[in-house]
């Protein structure tokens, strides 16, 4: 198995994982379209060619996971796209994806960091509902439903590392902070589809399969996963409590961001980061602005169902 740096925003940000069995391999995650060309320079490094790739898998149609996957498509003639049922329509026809994207980062942003997305022909596209296996020359990865950051959110189980690749659904964990105590992770709020009680149960779901690691999108692999998981439900409810807290007042936005950064740097610090706090706040800023206006959006929902 092999981690690659999508190269987007900075580096160790967001990873594509490459598993390689008996001259076979699937990519599980793709980054954007500007990351195609280190995912084919990984295979060709490897001695293997386009051909040899059978599957791309999405853990869900966010475009730092798979905005890439169309483009990269392209190049691999025997490839099936795996994708959860309720993202397969976005992968066909990305118009609504991409709208949704301008809705969140603007249209700048979008074609800056993702550009012109490419639809995946609907004959190449496989749907993957709860426990969908995809055989990788014998080697079982089991697609299970995990939503919490996303309705359309499959991680991917495989038996033979004893691992999930996780996508979002386990968090970020961002190198940067490892400290003697391992891997620190925090949860994502990122709109439109968080829902806390889910994010819990799938973690709850995930761990009940006994993982040695878990291999995140944002970044790669981290173990002790007992803990990491008791520590991201801990900020899942932190996050709830902060939504009510701060209610719904003019400076929401601005009222949430603070107390996500009180949240983030209390427990880094706790962690043992010994990062300045600048740089801290620097790593996170994206991470922050996006945990906003995601919490907005839920609160919203969710008073409105109440």
């Amino acid at each position: 198995m092999s981690t690659i740096d999508t190269g987007f925003e900075r580096p160790q940000f967001a990873a594509s994982h490459l598993i390689v069995e008996h001259g076979r391999a699937a990519f599980i995650d793709v980054g954007t379209n500007h990351s195609v060309s280190a995912l084919l320079g990984v295979l060709a490094h490897k001695g293997l060619t386009p051909e040899a790739v059978d599957h791309v898998i999405v853990t869900h149609v966010h475009l730092d996971h798979a905005g890439g996957a169309g483009a990269l498509m392209q190049h691999l003639p025997n490839a099936r796209l795996v994708v959860h049922p309720r993202g397969a329509r976005h992968m066909i026809d990305p118009t609504a994806l991409v709208a949704g994207a301008t809705a969140v980062y603007g249209a700048e942003t979008v074609r800056r960091s993702y550009g012109e997305l490419v639809p995946v022909p609907a004959a190449r596209v496989v749907e993957a509902p709860e426990g969908h296996l995809v055989d990788l020359a014998g080697r079982a990865l089991v697609c299970l439903d995990t939503p919490g950051h996303a309705r359309h959110h499959l991680c991917v189980w495989d038996a033979r590392a004893r691992a999930f690749f996780t996508g979002d659904t386990f968090g970020l964990s961002y190198r940067e902070f490892d400290s003697a105590r391992g891997a620190f992770a925090i949860p994502t709020s990122t709109p439109v589809q968080f829902e806390p009680e889910a994010m819990k149960a799938s973690i709850a779901r995930m761990l009940g399969y006994d993982p040695q690691a878990m291999f995140l999108t944002h970044y790669s692999r981290v173990t002790d996963v007992a803990r990491l998981a008791a520590e991201l439900c801990e900020q899942i409810d932190a996050f709830v409590a902060l939504a009510y807290a701060v209610g719904t007042p003019p400076d929401r936005h601005e009222k949430l961001m603070a107390g996500l950064d009180e949240l983030f740097l209390r427990r880094a610090r706790a962690h043992g980061c010994t990062l300045e706090t600048a740089r801290i706040r620097e790593l996170l800023a994206l991470d922050i602005e996006l945990d906003a206006q995601g919490l907005a959006i839920w609160f919203d929902k969710h008073a409105a169902a109440a």
